[in-house]
């Protein structure tokens, strides 16, 4: 089906609530971590509204069955979670309510310019930003204490730092894992230096521009090729208990992680407690401070709603704001890092202490990361996008062959399918 074509479809509506007496019943599907005492909250203080929570499965598990509801016009949510690079997916064929019209905009203050870019389009609303994921550099002291390693603010000295672990561990340690699995990642590191993979604009859903081989994202992936191929980086798959082990034992000094980062080590890397600390990402030029996001997402009101203005009460409220006793919850149990800025600049946040990184608030180095990225465009087909690009970079990294040639080979493509999709290319 062409993009032209599924722009022009809309679902029935199915999903909503029963205008019976007592309380308006609003469908959420989400994964959060420890979301139900969230729901608990929510509902404990809402007398109009109650929600129904369902797990329908985290990412494309539930996007899968999202794409089935929504195409049969009927079993889709109320509310639904999704990651920021999917939105663009849902607007494009018209499922998402605009809840600009139920006073959404009235939130814009709340949170940064690049936040509330990646769910609005001037004063459409299509989602409530909930969590994000700014990069920095976790470290282990210890080990940088024993190897006589400095903390490096560029990416010169951090490759320089690589090789000096490299000597004195005889090759056993690396200074980092790369994962070229995982698309967020590898997008987040993009988006530091600078790139701009896609131009896209809901206003205008025909045309899209697609340079995923610009010269940013070349330069980053140059230089990682260069980083694994004189063995100072791994080339683990995220998620597999390799990593996971290289995390634990050592093998690894420092890990390239997101605002949610902290919570994902404390959990797989357990016997490192207290070993570790946070510092900023390096930079691509000594005394910048250009960052990158990975991860990110929110919550959007479906076609399907059959009291839309329930449902983004639920959308506006359920991680709101000024919503603490939520957000404590989302900080102490599920790790999430928050994107409203009352809450990022709560003292309860900015100065939460983590045991695990030796006391340290960590915070301190992720929320001016946060404030300071700049904004980006995500493309309505992301899933094939990162398919291209990290199964060439797989490809290469197996075959020892030219990284930005693999991602030469994604544009041109990426480029094919948006024709192919209906789109014109710019």
């Amino acid at each position: 089906m062409t993009a032209l074509t599924v722009a022009a479809c809309s679902g029935g509506s199915d999903a909503g609530t029963d205008k019976a007496s007592g309380p308006v019943t609003v469908k959420v599907w989400a994964w959060y971590p420890s979301f139900q005492p969230v729901v608990d909250l929510f509902n404990s203080t809402h007398t109009d509204i109650k929600i129904e929570w369902t797990n329908a499965g985290a990412g494309q598990d539930e996007y899968t069955k999202l794409q089935t509801a929504l195409k049969a016009g009927k079993g889709a949510p109320d509310v639904v979670m999704l990651e920021f690079q999917e939105l663009p997916t849902y607007q494009l064929t018209k499922h998402l309510v605009d809840m600009g019209k139920y006073g959404a905009n009235d939130l814009k203050g709340s949170y940064v310019d690049w936040a509330w870019k990646q769910v609005s389009n001037g004063d459409k609303v299509y989602a409530i930003p909930v969590d994000s994921g700014p990069m920095a550099m976790l470290y282990r002291e210890d080990l940088f204490s024993k190897y006589d390693l400095t903390i490096p603010k560029t990416w010169d000295e951090y490759k320089v730092q690589a090789e000096k672990l490299k000597a004195a561990t005889a090759g056993k340690s690396f200074m980092t894992d790369f994962g070229a699995n995982d698309g967020g990642f590898l997008t987040g590191l993009s988006w530091q230096a600078g790139a701009k993979p896609y131009t896209y604009d809901t206003a205008n859903p025909a045309e899209i521009g697609v340079s995923v081989n610009d010269a940013p994202t070349k330069q980053v992936m140059s230089y990682w090729e260069g980083m694994v191929g004189s063995g100072l980086a791994d080339t683990k798959a995220y998620g597999t208990t390799d990593f996971y082990n290289g995390l634990g034992s050592g093998k690894y000094v420092t890990y390239l992680a997101a605002g949610w980062g902290p919570g994902y080590l404390q959990s797989v890397a357990k016997t490192t407690a207290g070993k570790w600390r946070a510092a900023p990402l390096p930079q691509w030029t000594a005394g910048a401070n250009a960052q990158g996001d990975w991860g990110g997402s929110s919550f959007a009101v479906t076609d399907q709603s059959k009291n839309p203005e329930a449902a983004t009460t639920v959308a506006k409220e359920i991680f709101g704001a000024n919503n603490a006793e939520a957000w404590k919850i989302g900080i102490d149990q599920a790790y999430l890092f928050p994107t409203a800025t009352p809450v990022l600049e709560s003292d309860a946040f900015l100065k939460k202490k983590y045991d695990f990184f030796g006391g340290q608030t960590v915070n301190d180095v992720f929320v001016p990361a946060y404030k300071a990225i700049a904004p980006f465009s995500w493309s309505p087909f992301n899933s094939y996008n990162f398919n291209q690009i990290t199964t060439g970079l797989n490809q290469a990294i197996e075959k020892k062959t030219s990284w930005t040639a693999a991602l030469d080979t994604a544009q041109a493509n990426i480029t094919q399918y948006a024709t192919q999709q209906g789109f014109k290319v710019k």
